[in-house]
């Protein structure tokens, strides 16, 4: 069983402190739910864990197992076992899916890619995805509807199996049918990646079911508990939990 553990998180952006100390740590098989006011950190979070340049890591640390992983470069955190699927996002024109994807399968196994088998394995993730295979020839979302594109994020990470995986707002722009299968494909991964959810929205809770919810309030985990927690969300909103 792998685990992240954050530990007195400090960060800033641009000389302005977003994060004064997180404490948070999320297990292989765990769900975990982050909520919290605009302007809380919930991004800031996910940015300084994958190692975004624009976030300045001020004091605290963050372990994967027994890996400093604030030692490590982006695309090193990624091949130890960390993955972040995008708010937004991002298209690439003249990036073929499945290239992309084959590269990207690549640089995290630590045996030599089977083409065939890689194949395989994709054109089977498309069908759990409700994803055409035509999209394997498309440009990397170049196209995609938001719904297609939170799925075919949700794709990489079935494909790519990693210890822990954020998820930032994959719930935002969706219908409530796309809304029902993206739920389901998260609680479906926790079998071999533990999962931190960033959310505004309580709906799809009923699909994620999640083991833990915290509350993020000035860039502090301030609240960590159950369900409950979203009741008391609805009758008093965030003020009752700001520093």
């Amino acid at each position: 069983m792998s685990k992240l553990v954050i530990s007195d998180l400090h960060a800033s952006v641009n000389g302005r402190m977003i994060l004064n100390g997180v404490d948070l740590e999320v297990r292989t098989g765990e769900l975990h739910v982050l909520m919290g006011p605009n302007g809380s950190g919930k991004s800031t979070l996910s940015n300084v864990i994958m190692g975004n340049p624009k976030f300045r890591v001020e004091s605290g640390g963050i372990l994967l197992d027994d890996l400093n992983v604030l030692a490590m470069k982006p695309d090193e955190r990624a091949r130890a076992g960390l993955f972040l699927a995008f708010q937004e996002p991002v298209e690439i024109s003249g990036v073929n899916v499945f290239n992309f994807l084959r590269t990207a399968a690549s640089k995290v196994s630590k045996e030599p890619v089977n083409f065939s088998e890689l194949k395989k394995r994709t054109t089977e993730y498309f069908k759990e995805v409700n994803l055409s295979e035509n999209f394997i020839n498309r440009y990397l979302n170049e196209g995609f509807s938001g719904g297609e594109k939170k799925r075919f994020e949700l794709l990489q990470l079935m494909l790519l199996k990693p210890k822990i995986a954020v998820l930032d707002e994959i719930d935002s722009g969706l219908d409530m049918d796309t809304l029902k299968t993206v739920g389901e494909l998260v609680r479906n991964s926790l079998k071999a990646t533990g999962l931190l959810v960033i959310t505004h929205y309580e709906r799809i809770m009923d699909y994620i079911k999640p083991d833990f919810i915290h509350i993020i309030s000035d860039g502090k985990i301030v609240k960590t508990g159950g369900i409950e927690i979203l009741k008391a969300v609805k009758e008093k909103g965030y003020e009752q939990y700001r520093v």
